[in-house]
C-alpha cells in the first residue's frame, strides 16, 4: 500500500474497527497525520501571530481523531490483539508497547479479525 491508498483507506475506513491494516496502511497514516499537525500549526502561527489561539489545530485534529482510532485498532487487529490494548496508549509505558506492536508483522494468512491485509 503506497501513501495515497494509505490516507484514502484511512478516510474510508474511519468508522471501521472490525477488519484488520498492514503496516504500510498505520504507518503511512501516522506520517500524514504528523504532516498534517505540521502544517495546521504552521498555518496558525501564520494567521494568528502572538496568539495561543490555535484553531486550525483543533479542527485537523479533531477531523483526524476518528480514522487515526481506527487505523490503530485495525492495526491491533492485524497482530491478533483485541482493539482494547489501544487502551494503553493511556500511559508512557504502554505507548511503548503500542509502538512496537505496530512495528511487527500481522498474522500471517486470516485471523480473528479477518483475511490477511497483504494478499
Amino acid at each position: 500500500m503506497n501513501f495515497g491508498e494509505a490516507i484514502v483507506a484511512g478516510f474510508r475506513n474511519y468508522v471501521n474497527f472490525s477488519d484488520r491494516a498492514s503496516r504500510s496502511e498505520y504507518w503511512y497514516w501516522v506520517l500524514f497525520t504528523l504532516l498534517v499537525g505540521i502544517v495546521s500549526g504552521i498555518l496558525d502561527k501564520a494567521m494568528f501571530p502572538g496568539s495561543d489561539v490555535q484553531p486550525i489545530d483543533v479542527i485537523a485534529g479533531l477531523i483526524l481523531l476518528l480514522p487515526s482510532l481506527a487505523v490503530g485498532v485495525r492495526r491491533l487487529h492485524d497482530i491478533d490483539r483485541t482493539g482494547w490494548w489501544y487502551l494503553l496508549c493511556l500511559s508512557i509505558i504502554g505507548m511503548f508497547v503500542l509502538i512496537y506492536w505496530a512495528c511487527l508483522r500481522g498474522t500471517a494468512g486470516p485471523n480473528r479479525f479477518g483475511p490477511d491485509p497483504y494478499r
